[in-house]
This record gives C-alpha cells, structure tokens and sequence, in this order.
C-alpha cells in the first residue's frame, strides 16, 4: 500500500514543473561527503558526522549542499521520504545535552541566526515567530525548556518555524498495531537509533526504533494537515510561479552548562523526493563506531605501556636507593595497619572518599555540642571542612544499626549520582575499622519532622512554607521516579527524611533503603521496607515495591504536613488514630469540611489550596494501586496545570479493581488512572 501512494505521488509530480538537480540521495557514512558545515560541526576518518561534542554552549549544523524543491511553481507543498541513523551520547557528567533536530530551511542552518542552545535553530531572542528564515524541523529533544510546553526530557516533536512542537510524544516505538504496545527509548543512551520521516499529501508520519529493527509498522506520531508551503512561505523569497527551494539536514546543540554537554552524531542519512528513501546498509555504518571504539582500546594499550615503563624505571631506582625503600615500606606497613580498605565497588563511584582524620577534625571530635540528631541509624553531627570551611553533616552509622553495608553501600551509589535541587546532595563517604560515615551538604533547618511536630510555637511552618515543601519533595520524587536515566524507588518517604534548606525548601534525604532498576522494567525487591503508617497495603501482603508505594507514602506525608499529625497517632482519648482514614472519615461524616482537619495550630491558610492538598493526599494513599495518581500528575495538580476530578469519600474506600471504572464517571476515572498503569 505505501508503494502504491509513492507512484501515485511520483506520476502526479512528473506532471509539474520541477528544478534541475538530484532529489534523492544516499549517504552510507559521510567520508567524502560535501555537506555544509557550520560550527563544531565535523566530518570524522571513519565517515561519522559529528554535529557537537561533549562542550557547552556549542551547536553544529550538517546541511545538503544543494537546496531541494519542497514547493512546486503552483505552490502546492512537494512529498519527501528520509531515514537517518543518529546517536547522542552523554558525557562522563551524565549530561544529554539540549538535542538534535532533522530541519528544513529556507537557507542553511548557521551563527547567523542561531546561538549554542535552542538545539541550533533559533536564538535566544527569536523563538522562530519572526526569523525570517522559515524551518521545518523534528526534533529529538533531551532537555525540558517549559516556555515551549516540552513534555519531559526526552521526547520526539514536530517544528513548524518555533519551538513549541504542533504534535510530540515520549521517545519510543511500537511493536505492534495497537498503542498499548509501545516500548520506551532514551534518545541520549548512546545507542545508535534510526528515525523514519515520511510526508505524503501533507500527511506527516514520525517513526522511530532502534538500530537492526524494522521499520514500525505504526507511526509514534502522525499528523495532518503539514502544509510545507505555508511553513516555508517568505514574504522576500516566495515568488508566484516560481518552486520554493529549501535546504534539508541537521542540527544540534549543547547549551550553557558545563555538564549538561553530549556528543551528537548522525551515522547515515537516506532521502527521496519523489519516493520512499532508499533503506541503509547497516553493516556499513556501524563499522565507523567499531573503528572509534578499536581506537580508544589501542590508545588505553599505549598509555599501559607507558605506566609499565614508567613502573619499570621506578621499580630500579628503589632497588639501586635500598636503605629509602626500606623506610618506604615501613611506612607503608604502619599506615595500612589503620588504613581505610578499599571495596571493589569503592571504584565506581562518583562521591569523594573522606579520610577519617578529616572528619574527626570537621566535627571537633564528634563532641555532643556538634550532634545535630540520632536515630536507630547512629548520629548525624554539624561539621565544617577545614579545607574550604564548607559546612557539612556526617551520618556515622551504629555498628548496631540495621543500615549495614549494603544499605550504606545503595545510598552511596545511588545518591552520589543524583542532582536536584529538592535531593539532599551527598558529598563524599568514610569506611574506617568497623565504622560507616556519609558526608553531606549541611542542611541548617534540619528535619521537617522537628518543625512539625515541635511543642514551641517560633517553629511552627506557615501554610505557604508548607504548600512549598510538598511541591520540593514531589519534584524530588519525580526526578527520581520518570526523569533520571533509571528509575529509583525511594522506599522510604516520611517528614524525617525530609531535611530543610536555607530557605526553607524541603528536599528528600537517606536513600539507605532505595532500589533503581531500568525504566520499562520491574523492580525487583521482595521485602518489606520502609516506616509504620507510609507502608501501602500491598506492599505488607506483596512486599514489592512499586512507583505507586512511593506514592502511597507521599500521601500519607502530604496529610502528615497538612495536618500536623504523624500518620499513626493517638487521638486525645489514647485511642489509636491514623491519619489516612481520620481524614477521610472527617470527609465523609458530612458534618463538617475536609479542611477541618488542616493543623488547628495554623492561623490562616487558603482554602482552595487546603482541600486540594488534602484531597490529594487521600487519592495518593487510595488502596488500590491502580487508583493513584503518577508522580507527574501530582505535580500537574500541585501547580495548578490540571484540574484535580472531583471524587467522593466513597471513591476511597474502593477494594476491587473494576470499581475504579464502575463508580466514577469516565473522564475522573482515566485521569487518576491514566498514568498509572506499569507500575
């Protein structure tokens, strides 16, 4: 059936006038090439086109030499068919960069009308709504840039003359004919991946897969109507009569910060005006990528060479200097009595290893005047670096703690990778003898579990400093659970882990107990863990954990903080309360409002704000799964992106599945539940 429309295309364009010159090409690798290039653009020996490498603020531009007829002398918009192979590989801070993008422009992509950032098509002060060289553009898109309404940070999208794309999707592809069999991709893996563009009768058709599988049977986005000849239209340069050329190819950039910087590359590259691009010889294209990665092995054989010879050298003047080596191994033997031992996973990470006497020294000994709390974990003591008077807080674990090696181990792998403004930032770790100690980022506020459920009055939270704190933590958790490169399941959300800032901004500490596994996989825990009155009810029954116990717990934080109550309490009578269903039954007795049970303590808040923050945490700790809302959509809520549906106190106490359609109207139902399912 495709054919059949590419002839029916072809014999309708041999009937119009055209312009001179090759409509098709093919570029099997680019050694040879005579691409335009423009920037950090480069063309490598190995025939790779590269449009950035791992620096900031930079962008590349690769174009066809020759410019392509994309409008006809009547006006009428021309079909194309291309394919392309690309890669974006993050650098060795994890940075993806802002993206690559496959354009059509009126005049080739170049500092003239582009900065580093915006993936190399626009300027800072133009988004495209005025640039007077128009573009069509799909864009592989790693970087969230909210004024344009990009939906996460990895996403395909399609361009027409400025950044907020008419139709985008999450990155991914279709294994099947029907929608619920859609597989994720990260664009910034490093895997090489292909992308299909097909645009037929101003039907636009978007594919994606990776590199070795077929062309997806059904698009990841598909839109109509593309009119080329409006989005190419120029006042200057569009001359009734005459066929609107325009130049086609790539572009990338990297934007402004230092660690935020990828490598993007294009492979091989297939375009057809007139017909389906012919398919690339895969074989061919990832030879150069084998070649780069011989390369490096030769280029790390030679430096071992150089250390061999170097160790060689060292190794005879120690023989020839017998009486210095003696005292060296003296020396040597006498420190490593007392020494730190290094771990085989110790390699592998990122955060700095603290020599204990340094923070012996930071903490003045670890006298009690430096304790700034204890738990069954050890203590947490105040200190200052005397490098660089850094403030810090050193968690030095009990030898009697149930956080042993593998839970102190998980924080500093998992941790130390991360960074986000509502994540407690951890600077470095300790092993000394039998004692653990994790260094992090001083917070002064300490713990939002102090602040509210402390007896004085001067530490009460005002309602807007609280309503900022649940937001913090859910931005946390979102990083954690949809934005970083795996999923991280924090398994342990509670006020005590929540620590306070400067400027009283809360962010999620101790991931003692977090597991990660791969976006699209399950996770694998089969134990209960976590804190009496956070635990959602299947993860008592199942012991699994799950994006949404994440959010169960969320909830019940959320209402903790709103309420001013710890999730299992006891009522004024010693009677046992918790908080999930005291709310909810205050709800729903019809008595009195929801917001009656906001912290008594509070002397004014708003409102609309209270009950939806309430009625939020409720929808969180539902005790169905399937009836949580995700991570993202809590944060829709929160910011006021999305309208919470309404829903009844009956609608939480919902035990079988097929009532989460049955009871509420169709639209509440596929909005708590939309984002839901997978988890």
């Amino acid at each position: 059936m495709p054919g059949l429309i590419w002839l029916c295309v072809l014999l309708i364009v041999s009937c119009h006038d055209g312009v001179d010159g090759v409509t098709e090409f093919i570029y099997n690798g680019f050694a040879g090439s005579k691409l335009r290039l423009d920037g950090e653009a480069s063309i490598s020996k190995q025939g790779v086109l590269s449009l950035t490498r791992d620096s900031y603020f930079t962008q590349g531009h690769g174009f066809h030499p020759e410019p392509l007829p994309f409008v006809n002398s009547h006006g009428v918009s021309m079909s194309f068919s291309a394919t392309f192979v690309f890669s974006i590989t993050p650098s060795d801070y994890g940075g993806s960069g802002d993206g690559m993008a496959f354009v059509i422009s009126l005049a080739p992509l170049s500092g003239i009308w582009t900065d580093g950032k915006y993936l190399g098509l626009v300027n800072e002060e133009d988004d495209g709504s005025i640039l007077a060289n128009r573009f069509f553009a799909i864009e592989l898109d790693t970087g969230v840039n909210k004024e344009f309404g990009d939906i996460d940070d990895n996403h395909v999208g399609a361009d027409l003359n400025n950044l907020t794309s008419t139709v985008s999707s999450t990155a991914g592809y279709y294994s099947g004919n029907v929608e619920k069999d859609f597989n994720p991709l990260r664009l910034s893996s490093g895997n090489p991946m292909q992308v299909w563009v097909d645009y037929i009768d101003m039907q636009l058709d978007i594919r994606l897969a990776p590199v070795a599988m077929y062309k997806p049977s059904l698009p990841l986005l598909s839109y109509y109507p593309v009119d080329l000849a409006k989005v190419l239209k120029n006042d200057t340069k569009s001359k009734a009569g005459v066929p609107t050329t325009a130049y086609v190819g790539f572009s990338a950039s990297n934007g402004d910060w230092p660690d935020w910087c990828a490598a993007h590359q294009i492979l091989g590259w297939s375009f057809n005006m007139y017909g389906p691009a012919e398919p690339l010889n895969l074989s061919l294209l990832l030879r150069p990528l084998i070649q780069v990665q011989d390369s490096s092995r030769q280029e790390a054989h030679d430096k071992k060479k150089v250390v061999k010879w170097v160790t060689a050298t060292i190794s005879s003047l120690a023989i020839l200097a017998g009486i210095t080596a003696c005292l060296l191994l003296r020396w040597w033997w006498c420190k490593t009595r007392n020494s730190e031992w290094n771990e085989d996973w110790e390699a592998e990470l990122g955060p700095r290893r603290f020599a204990y006497r340094d923070l012996h020294r930071a903490t003045d000994g670890f006298r009690d005047m430096q304790l700034l709390g204890k738990g069954g974990f050890g203590q947490v003591y105040r200190g200052a670096l005397g490098s660089s008077g850094m403030d810090i807080a050193v968690k030095r674990i009990s030898s009697e703690s149930k956080q042993g090696l593998a839970e102190f181990t998980a924080e500093i792998i998992i941790l130390g990778r991360l960074r986000h403004r509502n994540l407690v930032r951890l600077i470095g770790y300790c092993r000394h003898k039998k004692e653990m100690l994790l260094v992090y980022e001083c917070m002064p506020n300490g713990s939002l579990d102090s602040y509210l459920h402390a007896q004085t009055r001067h530490a009460m939270l005002s309602w807007s400093q609280r309503l900022q704190i649940i937001k913090g933590v859910a931005s946390g958790l979102l990083y954690l659970h949809e934005d970083w490169e795996q999923v991280i399941i924090h398994r342990d959300v509670k006020a005590s882990n929540v620590l306070l800032d400067g400027e009283m901004n809360g962010r999620l500490g101790d991931f003692g107990l977090a597991r990660l596994h791969d976006h699209g996989a399950d996770a694998h825990t089969t134990h209960v863990a976590g804190t009496r009155g956070y635990l959602a009810p299947e993860l008592t029954r199942f012991g699994k954990a799950t994006k949404a116990t994440d959010v169960f717990a969320f909830g019940a934080f959320v209402l903790e903080v709103a309420c001013g109550r710890r999730p299992v309490g006891f009522n004024a009578r010693g009677e046992l309360l918790v908080i999930v269903q005291w709310v909810r039954d205050t709800w729903a007795s019809g008595s009195g409002s929801i917001v009656d049970t906001i912290d008594p303590r509070l002397d004014e808040y708003a409102a609309d704000e209270a009950e939806l923050v309430l009625k939020l945490g409720l929808l969180c700790s539902h005790p169905l799964p399937v009836a949580r809302p995700s991570i993202r959509l809590v944060m829709w809520y929160l910011d006021g992106d999305l309208s919470l549906p309404e829903f009844s106190p009956e609608y939480l106490n919902i035990t079988d599945v097929d009532q989460v359609l049955d009871e509420v109207p169709p639209s509440v139902a596929n909005s708590i539940t939309g984002l839901s399912g997978g988890r």
